[in-house]
Parts: C-alpha cells; sequence; structure tokens
C-alpha cells in the first residue's frame, strides 16, 4: 500500500489507538487495540517487518527502564516513601496555605524528576489529598500543582518521563549534560507556574489551615538510601559504560529483595507494578508512529523543523521546534508526538534540537486533557471528589501556564546552549 491511501490508513490507525488509549472503554488496557494496530501495519505494508522489528529493539532498553521504574516508585511507597513526606508536608507548612503550596511544588518536582511523573500522579497526589483534607484546606491549588508538575517538571533528567527516554539515546549528551542543559528550564518553568499559580488561585490559599501535632512517623531510611544511589548510580553511568536501565533494575532489585523478605509485597505484585501490559503498549504504539512517519506526517513536519548543524540552533528556531512539538502533544498526545519530532529531526540532529522538542511536549501537555496519559489518569483520580476538575478551569490554567513556561524554559535552554558549547558532544 501506498499513496495517499497509505497514509490516510496510517493516520487512521493512530487516531484509533489514541482514542481508545485515552477512553479506555469498560476499563481495557491501551494493548488492546495498539497490537492489533500495529500487526495491521505490517500486514498492510505500511511498516516493513525489518522496520518493526528495528523499532521494537531501539525501545527495549527504554521500555525495560520504564518498567523498573515503575516497580521502584511502587517498592518506595511500600515502604513508606509518601505517607512520611505526607506527613512532613502538613507538618512543615506551619498553618500557612501559601508555604504548604511551595512544599507540594517542591515534593512534585524532585518526585517527578527522580522517580517520573507517573509516581507524581498515582502515589504523590493522593497524598497532597489527603493531606490538604487533614488541614482543612482547599485542595485544588495543591493536586493541580501536580498534574502541572507532572509535566513541566518532567525536563530535568533523562529518567524523568518517558519522552525523555525515547529522546536521550538521540541527543547523543550523557545524563549529567542533558541534567546540566535542562536544569535552567526545569527552574524557569517552575517558577512561571509557582507565580501564575499563586494569582489564578488566590481565593483558594487565602483560607487558613489547621496546624497539626507532629507525627512520630519513622523517616524510611533505607528507602532514601537506595533511592539516593540509584540517582547516584545514574549520574555515574556514563562514565562507566553502563545504560542507566540497569541501574534502574539494581535499584529495584534491592528494594524488591528487602521487601520480599519482610513479606510486604508479593512477586505476582511486583510483576503487575512492571506493568507488562502497558510496556507492550508503547512498543506497538512505536510500530504504529514509524507507519505515521514514513507515509506523509514525517515529511511535512520535516519540512517545518529548522534544519540543524553543528552550530547553536537560534532561538528562534528552537522556538518553533518547541511549539510545533507541543502543538503535536495537544493533537496527538505527547508520546506519539515525541517519536514523530524524533524522527523528522533526522538521524543526527543537533542536541539543541532535542531537548527543544523536550520542552514542548513536555511543558505542551498542560493545556489540555489529551495532552498525556498522565493528565488523564490525574483527572480519573480525582474524578467525583471536590477537587475534580473542570474543562473550562484546566483549560484556562493552561493558557496561562503553557505559553509563559514553555518560553521561558526555551530562552533558558538556549542560553545555556550558547554560554555552555564545552558541554556539547
Amino acid at each position: 500500500m501506498s499513496g495517499v491511501l497509505a497514509d490516510v490508513v496510517a493516520l487512521a490507525l493512530l487516531a484509533t489507538v489514541l482514542a481508545f488509549a485515552m477512553a479506555q472503554p469498560r476499563g481495557l488496557p491501551e494493548v488492546t487495540v495498539a497490537v492489533p494496530a500495529a500487526a495491521v501495519a505490517v500486514g498492510l505494508g505500511l511498516v516493513s517487518p525489518v522496520a518493526a522489528l528495528g523499532e521494537v529493539r531501539a525501545l527495549g532498553p527504554t521500555v525495560g527502564f520504564l518498567a523498573a521504574i515503575l516497580v521502584l516508585a511502587h517498592l518506595a511507597d511500600a515502604e513508606g516513601v509518601f505517607r512520611w513526606l505526607g506527613e512532613c508536608l502538613a507538618q512543615a507548612s506551619g498553618g500557612r496555605t501559601q508555604r504548604l503550596l511551595g512544599l507540594v511544588f517542591a515534593a512534585a518536582a524532585l518526585t517527578t524528576a527522580v522517580l517520573s511523573l507517573d509516581a507524581t500522579v498515582v502515589l504523590l497526589t493522593p497524598v497532597v489529598f489527603g493531606t490538604a483534607a487533614r488541614l482543612r484546606l482547599r485542595p485544588k491549588p495543591h493536586v493541580y500543582a501536580c498534574t502541572h508538575l507532572v509535566n513541566s517538571a518532567s525536563t530535568l533528567l533523562p529518567v524523568s518521563n518517558l519522552t525523555n527516554l525515547l529522546a536521550f539515546s538521540t541527543s547523543g549528551l550523557s545524563f549529567l549534560t542533558f541534567a546540566a542543559l535542562m536544569g535552567l528550564p526545569w527552574l524557569g518553568a517552575i517558577a512561571v507556574e509557582y507565580l501564575v499559580f499563586g494569582r489564578f488561585f488566590r481565593t483558594d490559599l487565602a483560607v487558613a489551615a489547621q496546624r497539626l501535632e507532629p507525627a512520630a512517623t519513622p523517616a524510611p531510611r533505607f528507602a532514601f538510601a537506595v533511592l539516593g544511589a540509584t540517582l547516584l548510580g545514574f549520574g555515574c553511568s556514563g562514565f562507566v559504560g553502563v545504560a542507566p536501565v540497569w541501574v534502574a533494575v539494581l535499584g529495584a532489585a534491592v528494594l524488591a529483595i528487602w521487601a520480599l523478605s519482610r513479606r510486604e509485597v508479593g512477586l505476582g505484585r511486583l510483576l503487575r507494578e512492571a506493568s507488562p501490559l502497558f510496556c507492550l503498549f508503547v512498543l506497538a504504539l512505536g510500530i504504529v508512529v514509524t507507519a505515521v512517519t514514513a507515509h506523509g506526517l514525517g515529511a511535512a513536519l520535516a519540512a517545518l523543523i529548522p534544519v540543524g548543524g553543528p552550530t547553536t540552533p537560534s532561538l528562534l528556531g528552537l522556538l518553533a521546534v518547541a511549539g510545533l512539538a507541543a502543538a503535536l502533544a495537544n493533537v496527538v498526545n505527547n508520546l506519539p508526538a515525541t517519536l514523530v519530532m524524533l524522527a523528522a529531526l533526522g538521524a543526527a540532529p543537533h542536541p539543541g534540537l532535542v531537548l527543544a522538542v523536550l520542552l514542548g511536549v513536555n511543558i505542551g501537555p498542560n493545556l489540555t486533557y489529551v495532552g498525556s496519559l498522565a493528565t488523564l489518569l490525574w483527572r480519573r483520580l480525582l474524578g467525583g471528589s471536590e477537587a475534580a476538575p473542570t474543562l473550562r478551569e484546566f483549560s484556562r490554567l493552561g493558557v496561562l501556564t503553557v505559553p509563559a513556561s514553555l518560553a521561558v524554559a526555551v530562552l533558558a535552554l538556549w542560553l545555556g546552549l550558547t554560554l555552555g558549547p564545552a558541554l556539547l558532544p
């Protein structure tokens, strides 16, 4: 199959996979449609078996890393990391609502950066909601902070977001260089979010909090030690030639052995927490996106992207790439948007262009519900509660934060690329 018909069929397959993943009728997993769609793409010749197998092999380490990080985050929760964090947030707020918001921002940003956005959505958001309830506060500013930082604070490390993992090898950067270049954009985006939140939720933040008596919850020292060692291992992995996936697997294995020996979790639960069906969904989605990229969309995007080269891209070029990535993420979701944009950049893109793509696909999804699967999951978690979001409220906040955050982050990236060329390979 070729020509216009192939373009239409490839796009229809992608649209079907994404629509099902977002709706999940009857609670069926995303893989229910994704795997048949990938098989259809191969069967119709939209992507060759060799190309499909190559995509699976290329995504393999990334998917393995995702599974390990999910298990690591679950084990950290089982050890009481998030319960302890909730107690700390409640006590440290000192009865001040604005201070609690700042603490939630810090907790969500660091959790997202170190344990990935999934941990912030699934594990931290319920803790933050419960903390606000205990303090008799309006929870919306704090739970909205979780979902916004799930996206905008997921730019710091290669491990913070699946989109980062997909782009990490393409960037050609080491773990530490990636973090160094994205550090200032990360801080800039968070600062813009915090300033806008203070104004947008000023009525909710005017409510006084209730002071609580100090709790006697002990800090889970072993879990923190393993998490710290794992993060250190990520930073050192590039110097010793070890892929980050093996560091994540080792960290998860150490906590798993500790938890299993104490009978805190079961082996079956650990396997479920690795989300094998979602990992299979990512592989199948990669095949479908390969078909789309090979039939029209990839060439169309490539024509809009500034040509990369050995010199630092211009500020306008970085803004154009980030804006295009953000727009695409809000149309087709940030995961396929990342795959399509990376393919459109070509075989050896400038690292700055790759990082601009990540700023777009990570910050941009705060504009719409469909921008990221994490936002959709956050919306489901809060459904029926007093903090349940409305489309109007979510969109208004997105319009106020996304353009400003993205512009500041891209400007910070350009400054880093311009002032620190020695960091680039």
